[in-house]
């Protein structure tokens, strides 16, 4: 009687068995009809029932989570990709989908983790490189990338995003060249174009700096007062000094309390040996403030240069009375035959 008993439990199992894995299959095949048909939440309230009928239904699992993606339900679909790679971690399919998941949640750590299992995926080394710029790793980022861009150089990001790592490490005579790539392939980023300008700015290069700034603002971007302050500064150091002068006494009218735009066209003047131009913003500071003695130092190497030392001399002298901390300044100028 026992063994009887025994049997009838174990047929039922079986039944059961088969009768779930009928109905997960019957439903994993309706699902697949309705996204053929492109039917998205039809299709998956079908893999869900498939799912329930055969919890370690892979295939289910992994329609539903294409379907998901199809309707950008991506939180959806990670879940089923995860229980995917859970059941089979060698899942070819799984691995590629939670690698572009991740790396579109700005996950980069498991990007990577994920990526490097991916072996199958074109794009698996440039979400790696990527990936490392993100996480400011911007050595390996370069390393991995150089090698994304020796197989396709008309990668504009990629270009782009090594030439940004060496910009952030500051590297930028390393960096020019990528940009310059990257901005030769994509023609349409103001940001990059700008970004460019500022590294041929820093080099002094302000001719260039200058064609690049002025491409980024043909090319949308915005022109903030830094824009336009760079802008100007690059007239100036190129010789266009009504025009530089113009757009900096511009910016200085709508932010009047500001004295370093004054002081920095005071200087540059200087640089370039326009003495008098020079004269004319430390006049301007000292009409501002009688007791600025950084202005009245400038003044004061201005007269120098013009020939006429021993006036010169003495503003500089009563500049260090008024501001002891220029004594250094005077130092180094002095060391250097200014």
């Amino acid at each position: 009687m026992k063994n009887l008993l025994s049997s009838v439990v174990l047929l039922f199992a079986v039944h059961s068995a088969v009768a779930q894995t009928d109905s997960a299959r019957f439903y994993f095949q309706k699902g697949t009809d309705e996204k053929t048909a492109k039917r998205w939440l039809v299709a998956a309230a079908h893999f869900d029932k498939a799912i329930r009928f055969n919890p370690k239904f892979v295939d289910a699992y992994i329609e539903n989570g294409l379907t998901n993606l199809e309707m950008r339900r991506t939180d959806v679909a990670r879940t089923h990709f995860t229980k995917v790679y859970e059941l089979e971690p060698t899942n070819a399919i799984a691995i590629r989908e939670l690698t572009k998941l991740y790396f579109s949640y700005r996950q980069y750590e498991n990007a990577i983790a994920f990526a490097r299992k991916c072996t199958g995926c074109p794009d698996a080394e440039r979400m790696i490189g990527l990936s490392y710029y993100e996480l400011e790793d911007y050595a390996n980022a370069v390393k991995t990338l150089l090698t994304v861009v020796s197989k396709n150089p008309n990668d504009a990001e990629a270009q782009y995003t090594i030439g940004r790592s060496y910009l952030d490490m500051e590297e930028y005579k390393n960096a020019i060249p990528y940009y310059t790539k990257a901005i030769s392939i994509d023609t349409s980023r103001g940001t990059w174009m700008y970004e460019l300008g500022l590294q041929h700015y820093n080099l002094s290069d302000f001719k260039n700096a200058l064609a690049m700034f002025t491409r980024a603002a043909d090319h949308g971007y915005a022109k903030s007062s830094d824009f336009n302050e760079n802008i100007g500064y690059c007239h100036i150091y190129t010789g266009d000094f009504e025009k530089g002068e113009k757009i900096l006494l511009d910016i200085y009218a709508k932010k009047p309390g500001n004295k370093d735009i004054l002081r920095d066209i005071a200087e540059i003047y200087y640089q370039r040996k326009f003495y008098d131009k020079s004269l004319e913003f430390c006049q301007k500071l000292l009409e501002m403030d009688k007791n600025d003695g950084k202005a009245l130092y400038q003044a004061g190497l201005c007269f120098q240069k013009k020939g006429q030392v021993d006036r010169g001399q003495q503003m500089c002298d009563k500049a260090v009375e008024m501001d002891p901390s220029l004594a250094s300044l005077r130092q180094k100028k002095m060391s250097a035959g200014l």
